[in-house]
């Protein structure tokens, strides 16, 4: 049984979202597809830009059969391929099954595109360069 971490200390105000968010990752999915994460560089004109990049490994489908959308916080890849009529298998061990893969993005993570190639449908992500913010907050006397 896995525990889940309780966000009810007094020193962590307002991360209600992120237990939720906790508990829907710890449901995890079966496994199909598998998929990389990586931290990769991608050439743009004369610079390079720095990208996260999700590879799913999706043989057997068209790209008209995948789709990728962006709901609210979560990427979310689906997969059905269309069965053919009259195909008659005498043994099927190539997975052809239905799929939804979610991943759940952070806060100004952006999406830059999805390329199937190979086999391989990759889908890349821009991470924002963190801003360190540092604001003084006034103190008022509570005599006036």
């Amino acid at each position: 049984m896995t525990r889940m971490v309780q966000f009810n200390s007094p020193f962590l105000l307002g991360f209600d979202d992120m237990e939720r968010l906790l508990e829907r990752v710890a449901k995890g999915s079966d496994g199909y597809p598998p998929y990389n994460v990586e931290d990769a560089v991608v050439a743009n004109g004369g610079t390079q830009r720095r990208v996260l990049r999700i590879t799913l490994a999706v043989a057997g489908f068209a790209s008209d059969e995948l789709s990728v959308t962006l709901e609210e916080n979560q990427l979310v890849i689906r997969g059905r391929q269309r069965e053919e009529e009259g195909r008659v298998y005498l043994h099927r061990g190539i997975a052809g099954r239905q799929f939804q893969r979610a991943f759940v993005l952070a806060d100004g993570i952006e999406v830059l595109g999805a390329r199937l190639d190979n086999g391989l449908l990759a889908i890349d992500l821009a991470r924002p360069e963190p801003s360190k913010l540092v604001r003084r907050i006034a103190i008022t006397d509570g005599a006036a």
